[in-house]
């Protein structure tokens, strides 16, 4: 069975060009476009891993990373920040928060696949 990855970001061209990057590497892909949707998909149906923009509407990528980190429910989901805060402290709150990486954009395709994929081998 293929790994569910869920792409949240507010741009829509983003969503479009990982999500076609993500179902060419196998993965089945959910999206959403802002944090509060994006907590809706994953108590829905849980991803194996979220790929989360930090700036949305509605609920940031840091307020989701905390919420999924305190469900003991979604424990198992790994969590990659995907974002355009490239300094040093903010990879530092995400990664506090919770997030199994943190990936600025732009990003190198192969870059990002290769993590993906990392992170998803650590829950076979």
């Amino acid at each position: 069975m293929a790994k569910r990855i869920l792409l949240v970001d507010d741009e829509p061209n983003i969503l479009l060009s990982l999500q076609f990057l993500m179902k060419r590497a196998g993965y089945e892909v959910d999206t959403a476009s802002d944090g509060e949707m994006a907590l809706q998909r994953v108590a829905a149906v849980p991803p194996d891993l979220v790929l989360l923009d930090i700036n949305m509407p509605r609920l940031n990528g840091y307020d989701v990373c905390e919420q999924i980190r305190n469900n003991p429910a979604w424990h198992s989901t790994r969590i990659i920040l995907l974002t355009a805060k490239g300094r040093e402290v903010e990879k530092e709150k995400g990664l506090a928060l919770g997030a199994d990486d943190y990936i600025t954009k732009p990003f190198s395709n192969q870059e990002l696949i290769d993590k993906v994929a990392a992170l998803m081998a650590t829950l076979e």
